[in-house]
């Protein structure tokens, strides 16, 4: 027990005093680094030799070093491997952490995992779909080891520890090229960009994120390791403000390598610009560089690999191109750039002759020199000259050297890099002129993207200083991480010693000491004649003896060796002075600086400003002044800006990102062992395990250590305290207590502590598998037993019970044949008898039934012929009869026709004649007797007007006679009129007969042809459309949801804009008011103006939003224009006609003006006349109520009643009938009798006014009275006429335009056949359909404009009938009272009722009041109260209310303003209060319900069916708001949106927690070991969430909604949209973290989901559609319980898991880890057949599922039984200006 507890805690052999048989250790190996082994025998301290087998089965010896006796070191078990942390294995050494790497790499496809507190990434080298926005908002406020290990993790945590210890943060990405730092600093700056977004400014971390293709296309090339190589280190700060929103950024850059401007090895690129402008030369705008493809320039063409598989650099060109148009570089600056770098390509094609061995010329014609000098606008013949000589000046003279060709080629090729490298900074000084902001940075975010450590076969001095900068960073990172270590320690309070670690110093004080390496190259660039040798001879008398770290090559006199932290590197010499120097002839500067290019002045105007600050020095002082300008070297550029970069990193929280590259060859998921480890060890990560192993590596909370190891203990071991009882146990399981610390939160192992404790955990578990493997088999024998003795007393049982059965079966066989025998013969005789005795019977009835049939023959023959002689009789008579009365007719018919003949000549006769008129007078005189006659008997059933009618009758027939010979004397004056009237009268019927003929007839042939074409279309539709009628509808459902998401989705992003615009405007007033302290604007104006403003936008922004323009519309508009135009002429028409009409009255008045006394006194009489008819009718009517009373009171039949019939039953509406009909002949007659009454006024005037005498008095006054009379008949006549014949023409003009109309759809029909017939017969279907279907949406369209226009004009009749059956109601209630006497008793209860009759459910307001009632009722109310105290929903009745007072007073201003500031009040609210769901939900429940309201008391008949009669009464009478309800279920949507934020951002912190990370059953499920990074982040006393919690919160949520009543069906989507929450989170979580998939999580899951379910069932919610959205998360939880191994589990995972998609399954089988070691891995084997067999089915690629999503939401109409005047307004709520009415 000793040794293997020894063994187990120790990482090597070596420390094991003795190692036992099949012990597993790593095995070194010179290809794949190390390979597992396993001993084949115990080895014991003094063998010579390992005996080992490796996993293949070969046998192999490993000798071991006497001197040192180090052995080999342990592997880690199997359920420590493919941890997220490094740092939880159990043995930390270099072949764990390889291994380690592999598995998750490799096998997993996982390409991050922590080592500590570094991140170590691995190049993939193919794109793979963890950094879209969805991952991002995944790890978004996220603890860095609640996740698996991402880029993402490290950002968050940035960021967080930036909010949350107020402290910048930096991020150091490093490794060598081709390793993936520049993708990992531009992925967290994009999570940055993302997390945090900008404050003021717009599109700051667009312009962030823009600044990285630029620094790519001037910085990155390709070269043999990598495809997109950064060139040069670069830090970038990102600032943040207050808020911690981006504010700006700044970019520092290091060495960048110019020699590759001139200089590229083979399979290696320029930088990318160069190749994006070669492949973009073709555009019109580079016309003038004179480019061409890349292999024509010796600057692009010396790699022989101008193209990148897969990047199309005209593409990046144009990416690189918008890049700098969004950080402000305009297009002229643009184009001055790529202008430069033209020149310098063509610079690089300028070829040099050779004149001599030291000088060189250019040939004059040298078209790239020229092309370069007019690119750059300088002298060809100076830039010529320079590069070919150099001035060397003395103290006294100056001289000019000729150069040789190679010289002459190294000073063209420095001043091209020089060129770049000015371009360079350049660019980089305006992407940092554009990140900056003026606002204060509060703090930064660096990400440091610098070159990691390099060794190649040649080194030189770029070499060195990468080499230089990394063992900063390394000192920097061990210190940090000694740091840390420190700080746990002490935080932990638990005893420590110093941690012996790789201190870097020395190398670093070898290079840059104080004559250190550095130095002296630098005073060697001074000495005149330094050289390389001669620095190199220093280095060797200087370091050689001195110092450990630097040593000679012993074949080579021009190098020398540096032992750096990572590796020793042979740096040659060559080169390192001209490097360092990077010297450029002065005189090709000064030929530059006298360009008339402005940019390239621009570029050195650095260099201008000291010269030109002296400008009264002479010349000589300037080489004197440039040459100080250039006095510092690269090395010591380079080594300041390192001081001052590692100044910033130690001000700052650092975070380490490591980039492995896995191979040289660039192949996807594939790693080179030998190649990973020299990475590792180069980028600190071995040093990182070192010293952890040094220390405590493994840390556990006392929780997490029960949870995992409860199974060590006996229950009577567990105490309450946690700390205590992991102290027992730890005391009773690991005797040496140096291997253990423990801290105040966390017990602190030793390297292979948690080894030792996994296995003992695991031989436990044995133990307890092998008791219960016995009990089974135990039980399963003893079952066998039991059964196989049940079946031996069966099978007894069962042969006694056949012999019993055999014996009754044969004794019955007996008696049954006795019985047989007796029953067969019985039979036998009874068959015999039977037979004779029907024999007998049936000669007997045939017998009879003969002499019957004889019978019934004879008398039937009797009875016919009595028929057919009376038959005979009767025809013969009636055959005399018609002869006869023939006979007469025909007689009567002669004598009548005779008679009629002679009566029609004598007619005729008399028509000619004078008398015929006189007859037709006498007619008329006929007519006034009939009118007289009528209104006596009219009068005779009104006994009070009886007497009057008499008498005036009396006077009329004594008048006629003077009204006939009046008649007589007028009536050839008027006779032509009568004549022409009567035949225009006779003719225009004839007419309009003929014209309507003619348009039924057309119209007949239309429909006729018209029916025709339907019949050939439904034929054909019923061909086509046969079986896709389903599939259609399906679509149309489906099309209907997706436009509702789109709209709903669209409303979302409109009201997300609106407030953003709102904020923006609230800014803008704030700093207005700011600026100008005078003004100040009131909130009333405030929220007035915006009131007025919101409702045509917000309707307008809806409308276009969800409105479709199609066809049909199309077609509605222009028939509607049509329209427009046809009712204008019309009205002009009528207008024209209505002022003809004025006119003629006005006419009609100056005539009527004139008249005298007689109009005065007959109107006077007329008064008297209706008021004594009114008298009667009233007595009338009340004696008909009473007599219907007295019927309905007397009938035996009906029920009892105390009342009389009322308005609306059959008997009131019939006499009701009967009345109005005899008041209007009444009214009639009545006018007539006045007339003839007014002539006997007017007689009576005449008669008294008159002075003479009294028979000519009277005789010329009934002269002059019976000529007004009829003049005035012929007035009135002829006005009748005229207005009968206006309405004729107007008939005649509609008819002919309907005509036109009717000619123009034939012309067009008659056009579109003529077309059609020379068509195709194909396309002449498909034009006839096509027309058909236009003409039939046209016509569909009218209908549907008319079927509008009728119910819009139904709906206002009906609210008109309404208010006037109201009105006649309230009329007949007033007559009722004012008839009903007193009675005796005290007691009034008529009153009250009526009083509450009265009330019509309204709450009255003043103009103005809109204000302080919103203000009261919305935005100071708090909902709590309101819920617990009032009615549900009071808000939303009160408002109501109000709006129906405003609408019955048809006041349109206070119903807009009403609406539009209730909706913007409650916008405001959800705007300040929206992160509360109290508020929210009151405000969803209170906005449903009025727009219920508006629904339910609109008057259209889809919403009033339920309502009880008093309800309708209270509908809307003159508004139409169906485009405010659209507003409001708008603001229901935002409502419901804001409503499931409010809960996401409730259940967001307990989903994971109570879902996936807490255990219920404790010990059983316990949790794998997990490394440094689990929760360092979280907070002291941070909340435990478990699956209880979010069942309270759910509950909550559930509470509030039913208590402010919300719709039962929208509680229902709320509980969908939770449970979605629920599951998308848990998911997203799962597929993101590797320690949740496990067989045992699975079983948690299962379990909460389970109780989820449990609550659905409580509270009646268990079919509203949540259950299936918990199905992916069922299936995700199946997946990890299911077994994996054979095909058969594969088609089952398949047909199981429906609800996952086919990345969904692969990643959960991949991040499949065991928590105990009887549980397996899934194979690679396995997930390739599970992608087989999912490869056909069509899902979406996405991986997370979308947390954001917002299910549409609807609104179904809710019925509301509540009668308004029945709400009473609580004087809580302050609204006492309120009125009920």
């Amino acid at each position: 027990m000793l040794c293997s507890y020894m063994l187990l805690t120790c990482p090597c052999i070596n420390q094991c005093p003795s190692v036992p048989q099949y012990t597993r250790v790593w095995l070194p190996d010179a290809v794949e680094a190390w390979k597992p082994a396993e001993l084949t025998k115990d080895y014991t301290p003094g063998d010579w030799a390992l005996c080992l087998q490796l996993e293949d089965g070969t046998n192999v010896e490993h000798k071991i070093d006497p001197q040192t006796n180090s052995l080999l070191p342990l592997r880690n078990p199997d359920i420590l491997v493919g941890e997220n942390d490094l740092t939880a294995l159990s043995y930390l050494h270099e072949p764990a952490v390889l291994h380690n790497l592999k598995v998750r790499f490799v096998e997993s496809k996982i390409i991050y995992t922590y080592c500590g507190i570094v991140l170590v990434a691995i190049n993939p080298y193919e794109s793979i779909p963890i950094y879209d926005h969805d991952i991002i908002h995944a790890y978004s406020g996220q603890n860095m080891g609640d996740m698996d290990p991402h880029i993402f993790a490290v950002a968050e945590e940035a960021y967080k520890q930036m909010a949350r210890d107020q402290r910048n943060q930096s991020i150091i990405v490093s490794g060598e090229s081709g390793a993936g730092k520049t993708v990992s600093a531009k992925y967290a700056m994009r999570y940055f960009a993302t997390v945090s977004g900008s404050s003021s400014e717009a599109n700051v971390e667009d312009r962030v994120l823009a600044s990285s293709p630029i620094m790519e296309a001037i910085g990155n090339a390709k070269t043999t390791r990598n495809d997109n190589s950064s060139r040069f280190g670069k830090y970038i700060e990102i600032g943040f403000d207050k808020n911690h929103h981006i504010i700006g950024a700044n970019m520092r850059t290091y060495l960048l390598e110019k020699s590759r401007v001139a200089f590229q090895a083979t399979e290696e690129r320029n930088y990318h610009i160069f190749y994006q402008l070669c492949a973009s030369s073709h555009l019109p705008e580079f016309k003038t560089l004179q480019l061409g493809n890349a292999d024509d320039f010796h600057c692009t063409n010396q790699g022989d690999s101008p193209v990148i598989e897969g990047v199309d650099d005209a593409k990046e060109m144009c990416s690189t191109r918008k890049a700098f148009s969004l950080l402000g570089i305009n297009e002229t600056y643009q184009m001055g750039l790529f202008q430069i770098l033209s020149a310098l390509l063509h610079l690089g094609n300028v070829e040099v002759e050779e004149r001599s061995a030291d000088s060189s010329t250019i040939l004059p014609d040298n078209s790239h020199l020229m092309v370069f000098c007019e690119l750059m606008g300088v002298a060809y013949q100076d830039m010529s000259h320079w590069l070919c000589h150099r001035k060397l000046k003395t103290a006294t003279e100056t001289y000019v050297k000729p150069l040789s060709k190679v010289h002459a080629v190294s000073a063209r090729d420095a001043l091209a890099k020089h060129i770049y490298a000015k371009l360079f900074s350049w660019i980089v000084d305006h992407i940092n002129e554009a990140l900056r902001s003026a606002v204060k940075q509060h703090s930064f975010i660096g990400v440091l993207d610098i070159y990691g450590f390099e060794t190649f076969h040649i080194n030189s001095f770029e070499q060195f200083c990468i080499n230089y900068a990394n063992e900063k960073l390394q000192q920097q990172f061990n210190m940090h991480v000694f740091k840390l270590e420190q700080e746990e320690y002490m935080r932990e309070e638990i005893p420590w010693t110093l941690i012996d670690f790789y201190d870097n110093h020395p190398c670093i004080n070898l290079i840059e000491a104080k004559m250190g390496v550095l130095d002296l190259l630098d005073e060697e660039c001074k000495m005149p004649r330094g050289s390389d040798d001669t620095w190199a001879q220093k280095l060797y008398n200087t370091f050689l003896k001195k110092s450990d770290l630097f040593d000679k090559p012993r074949m080579s006199n021009k190098a020398f060796i540096i032992v750096h932290f990572a590796d020793k590197v042979e740096y040659q010499c060559e080169g390192f002075l001209e490097k360092n120097k990077d010297t450029v002839n002065e005189e090709q500067i000064i030929v530059l600086k006298l360009s008339k290019f402005d940019l390239l002045l621009e570029l050195f105007s650095d260099e201008e400003k000291p010269a030109g600050s002296l400008s009264s020095r002479s010349k000589m002082t300037r080489p004197v002044q440039a040459q100080r300008d250039h006095k510092k070297t690269v090395g010591t550029q380079f080594r300041n800006s390192l001081h001052l970069l590692m100044e910033t990193l130690n001000g700052t929280t650092p975070h380490y990102v490591r980039c492995i590259k896995p191979n040289d060859l660039k192949s996807p998921f594939m790693m080179d062992p030998m190649r990973a480890v020299q990475q590792l060890r180069a980028c600190g990560v071995l040093e990182t395990i070192r010293i952890s192993a040094a220390g405590f590596p493994s840390r556990w909370t006392y929780q997490e250590f029960f949870n995992r190891y409860r199974v060590l203990m006996k229950q009577k071991d567990i105490l309450s305290d946690r700390k205590q009882t992991c102290r027992n146990v730890l005391e009773t399981w690991v005797q040496d207590q140096d291997k253990y610390q423990f801290g105040k939160s966390k017990i602190f192992f030793r390297a292979g502590q948690v080894a030792y404790l996994e296995k003992l955990r695991s031989d436990k578990l044995k133990k307890a598998c092998v008791r219960i493997q016995k009990t089974i088999r135990c039980w399963l024998a003893r079952k066998r037993y039991l059964r196989m003795r049940q079946a031996a007393i069966t099978i007894q049982k069962t042969t006694r019970g056949y012999q019993a059965r055999c014996l009754v079966v044969f004794l019955r066989r007996t008696r049954a044949a006795v019985i047989i025998q007796k029953n067969q013969r019985m039979l036998v005789a009874r068959r015999r008898y039977q037979q004779q005795r029907s024999a007998s019977i049936t000669m007997q009835r045939l017998l009879r039934a003969y002499q019957a049939r004889q019978t019934y023959r004879k008398l039937l023959y009797e009875h016919k012929v009595l028929t057919i002689q009376r038959w005979v009789r009767g025809w013969l008579a009636r055959r005399r009869c018609r002869r006869s009365l023939r006979a007469v007719v025909y007689l009567q018919s002669c004598v009548r026709r005779m008679a009629a003949r002679k009566e029609l000549r004598k007619l005729r006769a008399e028509a000619r004649s004078v008398e015929h008129f006189k007859k037709l007078n006498v007619g008329m005189e006929n007519k006034i007797m009939q009118l007289q006659r009528k209104v006596d008997e009219q009068v005779r059933n009104d006994t009070s007007c009886m007497d009057v009618v008499t008498s005036c009758m009396d006077v009329v027939t004594s008048c006629m006679d003077i009204v006939t010979s009046c008649v007589e004397i007028h009536l050839w004056g008027k006779l032509q009129i009568v004549v022409l009237l009567q035949l225009n009268e006779q003719v225009r019927p004839e007419w309009n007969f003929q014209v309507v003929s003619e348009l039924n007839e057309n119209n007949r042939l239309l429909i006729t042809e018209k029916d025709n074409m339907n019949q050939l279309i439904q034929e054909q539709s019923q061909q086509i459309a046969g079986t896709a009628h389903a599939k259609d509808g399906m679509q149309l459902e489906s099309d209907l949801c997706e436009e509702r998401d789109h709209y709903q989705s669209l409303l979302s992003e409109y009201t997300h804009l609106k407030e953003r615009h709102a904020d923006l405007k609230e800014e803008m007033t704030i700093s207005m008011i700011t600026n100008k302290p005078g003004h100040r604007r009131t909130d009333s104006n405030y929220s007035s103006n915006e009131s007025e403003g919101t409702p045509s936008s917000g309707f307008a922004e809806g409308r276009n939003s969800s409105d479709a323009v199609d066809m049909s519309v199309l077609l509605k508009l222009q028939r509607r224009v049509t329209e427009l135009e046809q009712d204008k002429h019309t009205l002009q028409r009528h207008l024209d006609k209505r002022e003809e009409a004025q006119q003629d009255q006005v006419k009609n008045a100056e005539k009527q003006r004139t008249a005298g006394r007689a109009e005065l006194d007959l109107e006077a009489l007329k008064r008297q006349e209706l008021e004594s008819e009114n008298k009667r009718l009233k007595t009338n009517l009340a004696e008909l109520r009473q007599s219907l009373a007295t019927v309905s009171n007397t009938n035996p039949g009906a029920k009892a009643t105390t009342s009389s019939p009322g308005p609306g039953s059959a008997p009131y509406n019939v006499l009701l009938e009967q009345l109005n009909s005899s008041n209007e002949e009444l009214e009639v007659r009545k006018e007539e009798v006045l007339l003839l009454r007014s002539h006997l006024v007017r007689q009576e005037v005449l008669k008294h006014n008159k002075v003479g005498g009294e028979e000519e008095l009277n005789e010329d006054g009934e002269l002059w009275l019976a000529y007004d009379g009829l003049k005035e008949t012929n007035s009135l006549l002829v006005s009748q006429l005229q207005v009968q014949d206006r309405r004729h023409e107007e008939e005649v003009e509609e008819l002919r335009e309907e005509v036109l109309r009717v000619r123009e759809e034939n012309r067009q029909q008659q056009q579109f056949l003529s077309q059609s017939l020379l068509l195709p017969q194909d396309a002449r279907i498909e034009a006839s359909l096509h027309h058909e279907i236009t003409r039939l949406t046209s016509d569909n369209l009218d209908l549907m404009e008319q079927q509008e226009k009728q119910d819009k004009m139904i709906r206002k009749l009906k609210k008109q009938l309404k208010v006037y059956v109201k009105r006649a109601e309230e009329y007949e209630a007033s007559g009722q009272m004012e008839r009903v006497a007193p009675g005796p008793e005290p007691r009034s209860p008529v009153g009250i009722t009526r009083k509450e009759r009265d009330f019509q459910g309204m709450l009255e307001y003043q103009r103005g009041d809109e204000s302080k009632l919103l203000k009261s009722l919305v935005v100071e109310l708090k909902p709590r109260g309101v819920a617990v105290n009032f009615l549900p929903g009071l808000p939303a009745y009160i408002l109501f209310m109000c709006l129906r007072h405003a609408d019955y007073s048809n006041d349109d201003q206070r119903v807009s303003v009403l609406l539009n500031s209730t909706i913007n009040s409650i916008k405001g609210v959800l705007k300040r209060r929206g992160d509360d769901f109290e508020t929210v939900s009151f405000w969803l429940a209170n906005t449903c319900r009025f727009l219920h309201c508006l629904k339910q008391y609109s008057g259209e008949e889809a919403f009033v069916k339920n309502n009880t009669p008093r309800q309708n009464e209270h509908c809307l009478c003159n508004f139409d708001l169906s485009e405010y309800r659209q507003l409001l279920s708008d603001l229901a949507i935002q409502n419901y949106q804001q409503l499931v934020r409010c809960m996401e951002e409730a259940l967001q912190p307990m989903i994971v927690p109570g879902m996936l990370e807490h255990e219920n059953f404790q010990g059983v499920l316990g949790s794998k070991p997990t490394g440094l990074r689990k929760r360092t982040s979280s907070l002291p006393g941070e909340a435990v969430y478990t699956v209880d919690s979010i069942l309270q919160q759910l509950s909550v949520f559930h509470a509030t909604l039913i208590q402010h009543d919300v719709d039962p069906e929208l509680i229902k989507q709320v509980c969908v949209q939770q449970f979605y929450i629920i599951c998308s989170v848990t998911l997203n979580n799962l597929l993101l973290r590797k320690d949740m998939c496990s067989w045992s999580k699975g079983l948690q899951i299962r379990y909460n989901v389970w109780q989820l379910e449990e609550w659905l069932e409580e509270r009646g919610l268990s079919d509203c559609g949540a259950k299936e959205m918990l199905e992916p998360l069922i299936q995700a939880a199946q997946l990890l319980q299911v077994k994996k191994k054979t095909e058969e589990d594969a088609q089952a995972i398949c047909t199981m898991c429906s609800a996952l998609t086919t990345v969904q399954i692969v990643k959960v089988l991949s991040l499949y880890t065991p928590v105990i070691e009887f549980e397996e891995r899934v194979s690679m084997s396995f997930i390739r057949t599970i992608q087989a067999l999912l490869k056909g089915r069509v899902e979406s690629p996405m991986l997370l599922m979308d947390v954001k999503k917002i299910f549409s939401v609807t609104f179904p109409f809710t019925h509301s039984p509540l009668a308004l005047e029945t709400i009473q307004i609580p004087s809580s709520l302050n609204l006492g200006f309120l009125t009920r009415v």
